[in-house]
């Protein structure tokens, strides 16, 4: 039976099930079997589970198609001769992989990589029976569909096809290159409607392959180019937003590295209005991954060029005013991103009336600018709006939908209104599951925020599952150094300290001050809330000295960035008082007087 924590679809349960049936069914004999999945990871995963519970009765085997000459029958062959075992005809399960791999056009070759697999296929069936072991064949839902379509002579002698779902591919929907068709022009595809209904239409790496012969045969200066690079970012950072990428990382930095050169040519080549969308573009993938100082001269450029161009009555320069609103709101700088931000939602109301999406983002993002700000009964009915607005426009079973309620349950837990918040933390999770898979970063920060909900609460058991959950998953799909991960390993340090685990928390608060001041810069409110916290640990285990600095460096960063009456302020200016009575009682030197007045708000939580 498949490990439930592979894979918890039924579906891909019962895929499995009748796998392991079809190959016990036949100890002797040719038993071929195809299987199809388009996320190498959970491939290898089912593989190394079906092989150990198929074992004594059937020894697992593996072979890798060679990709100048992917011919199942010669990596079958080549196997057997190494293994006696195999010579002997003894009972064998031979998992054969490799196909993934082959390119789908020809790109200047007489016969693509596929169409040579396809053909041993076809032509060597019958020189298969002297393999008689179960040979699961695995492939990508692509090769599938051209497999019944080139091989109809080897796909009749299949015992079974067995297709386990998966949120990640290698394939690119045709509707996603209907504009670039022309790329196609010259390929075996130029006959082809991209826009037909195939979401596993071609390999992505056949894109990118393409994209190189064009280099190397016009130079890369062609403004084709321009187009297809573009477009390249575009589809990668798609991929990434539906949790389609089989790395994270790696297709991030790749979606960078096709719209950083799209910026490029496209400057050289005078195209302004393509340059400020890649421009755009590229300045989000930049905040998304932390690099807030690259950020922030291409979201200004961008947004100079579109008024220039476009003029300050257009949809695009509404986009990049809220663009640049979310990178100041980032850094801390509220009042530049509370101002951007309402002149982005007025222009989209005057646009587009009330009932838009643009507008629901709109009211969103200036929610969630109250909300950072302790400014709640400001955020509520913002909130509220936008979740209305969504719900009629999209209904409830949406992504957007699913980052407001994390928004909103966010919200009360800021407010303490921890019953309320529970439930819409859990059903964002749920959809963002749905529709983005478990190894995404969105997901990651749901289960972070949801492990805030259950740790304000004193339900530390689950709190710490969560935040470790969160954590681990965040450093599979991240960079290394990323302000996401700093937060929860922030938030895991502050509840080890709730608890009086001062050791394991002192460790992870000063690595989330480290990274706070390696990505944030030395004046940002999350390195005030790493030090804070980091004092209060000192000041628990009576290291008043180490204590003292921590804290005045945190109340001058609050200071600066919100006023000596905010709550954040008043709440470190409050541990200074209680450092100045513990250092007194205990015979040493008081500290500064730094006290404003009574409050009883709790230090800002950082949310992710």
């Amino acid at each position: 039976m498949l490990n439930e924590e592979l894979f918890d679809e039924g579906e891909n349960q019962d895929a499995y099930d009748d796998l392991i049936v079809s190959i016990e069914a036949q100890k002797r004999g040719l038993n071929l079997l195809i299987a199809v999945c388009d996320d190498a990871s959970f491939r290898d995963e089912i593989i190394a589970q079906y092989e150990a519970e198929l074992q004594p009765a059937f020894h697992p085997y593996r072979a890798t198609l060679a990709r100048q000459e992917p011919s199942l029958k010669a990596a079958l062959n080549q196997l057997v001769q190494q293994e006696e075992y195999l010579r002997q005809q003894n009972p064998a399960v031979i998992t054969v992989t490799g196909a993934e791999q082959l390119y789908f056009l020809r790109l200047g070759n007489e016969q693509s990589e596929q169409e040579k697999f396809f053909g041993y296929l076809q032509w060597t069936r019958e020189g298969l029976r002297e393999f008689p072991f179960a040979i699961v064949l695995w492939v990508t839902n692509q090769i599938l569909v051209n497999l019944i379509k080139k091989a109809p002579d080897f796909w009749s002698w299949r015992n079974g096809v067995f297709r386990f779902e998966s949120q990640k591919t290698n394939a690119i929907p045709g509707k996603e290159l209907e504009n670039i068709r022309f790329v196609f022009r010259d390929t075996e595809l130029a006959s082809t409607d991209t826009n037909e209904n195939n979401p596993f239409f071609l390999p992505i790496q056949d894109l990118q392959k393409l994209i190189e012969k064009i280099e190397q045969e016009r130079g890369t200066k062609d403004p084709t180019l321009a187009t297809l690079y573009s477009r390249l970012g575009d589809i990668y950072h798609s991929r990434l937003d539906r949790g389609e990428s089989q790395n994270y990382q790696e297709e991030q930095e790749l979606a960078i590295k096709y719209w950083r050169q799209a910026s490029e040519l496209q400057n050289e080549l005078g195209l302004q209005i393509d340059l400020a969308n890649s421009l755009n573009n590229l300045a989000g993938i930049y905040r998304a991954t932390g690099q807030y100082s690259e950020a922030e001269p291409l979201y200004k450029q961008a947004l100079e060029l579109r008024k220039r161009l476009l003029g300050d009555n257009h949809p695009s320069f509404a986009t990049s005013l809220n663009n640049l609103a979310g990178l100041y709101k980032s850094t801390g700088q509220y009042a530049k991103a509370e101002l951007l931000y309402q002149q982005a939602l007025e222009l989209r109301k005057r646009l587009w009336g009330e009932n838009h999406a643009d507008v629901a983002v709109s009211l969103n993002n200036l929610a969630l600018l109250y909300d950072e700000q302790g400014r709640y009964d400001e955020a509520e009915p913002l909130y509220l709006q936008s979740l209305e607005l969504e719900k009629r426009l999209v209904g409830e079973n949406h992504l957007s939908f699913a980052l407001i309620l994390n928004n909103l349950a966010l919200l009360y837990y800021h407010q303490g209104r921890y019953t309320e918040a529970e439930p819409l933390s859990q059903q964002a999770i749920e959809l963002d599951k749905r529709f983005l898979g478990e190894e995404n970063p969105d997901v990651a920060t749901d289960l972070h925020n949801l492990g805030l909900i259950y740790r304000a609460q004193g339900r530390y058991d689950r709190a710490e599952s969560l935040f470790l959950e969160s954590l681990e998953l965040k450093q599979r799909v991240l960079q290394k150094a990323h302000p996401l991960l700093a937060d929860t390993i922030y938030a895991l340090g502050y509840m080890y300290r709730e608890q009086g685990r001062y050791n394991e928390a002192e460790s992870l608060c000063i690595k989330a001050l480290e990274l706070d001041k390696h990505l944030l810069g030395e004046n940002h409110p999350n390195v005030a809330e790493s030090l804070n916290n980091l004092a209060e640990i000192y000041r628990a285990t009576g290291r008043y000295g180490e204590a003292e600095p921590l804290y005045l460096q945190a109340l001058d960063i609050c200071e600066q960035v919100w006023g000596v009456n905010h709550h954040r302020s008043v709440s470190i200016s409050q541990n200074l008082e209680k450092l100045a009575t513990a250092m007194q009682n205990n015979g040493e030197c008081d500290v500064l007087s730094t006290t404003r007045c009574t409050n009883d708000n709790p230090f800002g939580e950082r949310i992710a």
